[in-house]
């Protein structure tokens, strides 16, 4: 590959395994080499910052040590244990995984990529972490800090957020790839953006591998790695309803697939055009769950921020007029008080205004 041929391949390697052996970080899922811990710590990291998920990891391993531990929960209990960290779909997935490992595997994690591959929710990415980093195997990963130091040493104008970087990014790092040292590489690449090459402000005079830096030494660090512009992020405007009815609140759960698949929420849904909230709240109350409601006080609104979207909420507080609950959408509904909160895993939006329904409202 003819953009590898100003790098002395061995030395830089070896810079950079010497920098990560030094400066590593302690982290939990670093003191062990079980595929179980390294696999969800790999999961919990994808999107989420590693301050975020140490506290998450550590509770999870104290209540699931081991992959069966885990395969034999029910998903609500995973779901709350989640509760927080977002991207549902990874908890609801590795679930799914576990219980393969459990049924099909006799408890044993795959420690061949095609097999492991095979498993919910394992993409490239955590398939080659876990493979390079459990077992050693020689497979390059690209996320989104390896592509920023590619990019950089490399000025590399493929933009890092578009969806065909993945195919320009990955054959350099293949290349680049310490087969011995697989496990250690991968993890001294993606320490080395987090630390060292960030997103702004990189400590270039500090990095192990700077001399091999063609941004660095063509003082272009800034202008890489390259970006698309991003399209005006949505925003959805929502009504939601707290039903209360004997002392009680009514939650519905959401179908298992798709967003926030599976945690529960109080009823309701987005306005239509030209639609006052009240009018939305008490439709999509009805629609959902049969029931007819009035709106008694308005509680608040919230605002929260998706990847793709947003969304800003109104939130009511509602008596119940009429009806049983019949649901059409949601695929659960319960009846709780409000020292019952914590027995439910519930969507950050709705733990921004649960707090004022814990006293008496």
């Amino acid at each position: 590959m003819t953009m590898l041929k100003h790098i002395n391949t061995i030395a830089y390697q070896n810079a950079l395994l010497e920098w990560y052996r030094r400066e590593k970080r302690d982290l939990p899922w670093r003191r062990s080499g079980n595929p179980y811990h390294i696999w969800i710590s790999e999961v919990m990291l994808q999107q989420t910052q590693v301050v975020t998920v140490i506290p998450y990891f550590k509770r999870f391993m104290e209540r699931f040590p081991t992959i069966v531990d885990l395969a034999n929960a029910d998903q609500e209990m995973v779901l709350k244990m989640w509760e927080g960290l977002g991207y549902y779909a990874r908890a609801r997935n590795f679930l799914k995984a576990a219980r393969v490992v459990r049924d099909e595997l006799g408890g044993q994690i795959p420690n061949q990529y095609d097999a492991f591959r095979e498993l919910p929710g394992v993409g490239p990415y955590i398939a080659a972490a876990v493979q390079s980093i459990a077992f050693g195997h020689p497979y390059a990963v690209v996320d989104g800090n390896v592509k920023r130091v590619l990019a950089r040493i490399f000025q590399m104008d493929a933009p890092v957020n578009d969806t065909s970087a993945h195919k320009h990014f990955a054959p350099v790092a293949d290349q680049l790839l310490a087969k011995e040292d697989a496990g250690d590489y991968n993890q001294a690449l993606m320490e080395l953006g987090a630390l060292i090459c960030r997103p702004t402000s990189p400590d270039c005079a500090n990095c192990p591998v700077n001399t091999y830096c063609q941004a660095n030494q063509n003082d272009a660090v800034n202008e890489f790695p390259k970006r698309k512009a991003r399209k005006k992020t949505p925003e959805h405007q929502l009504a939601v309803g707290v039903i209360y009815h004997e002392d009680k609140m009514l939650i519905v759960r959401r179908p298992e697939d798709g967003l926030l698949g599976g945690l529960w929420e109080f009823p309701g849904g987005r306005l239509a055009a030209d639609e006052p909230a009240e009018v939305a709240c008490v439709r999509q109350i009805r629609e959902a769950t049969g029931l007819t409601v009035s709106i008694d006080n308005y509680l608040t609104q919230v605002r929260h921020a998706f990847t793709h979207f947003k969304i800003v909420v109104d939130v009511f507080l509602c008596s119940l007029q009429d009806g049983h609950v019949n649901l059409n959408g949601p695929i659960d509904a319960a009846w709780i008080t409000n020292k019952e909160f914590d027995d439910y895993a519930f969507p950050k939006s709705n733990h921004k205004f649960i707090p004022m329904l814990k006293v008496d409202v």
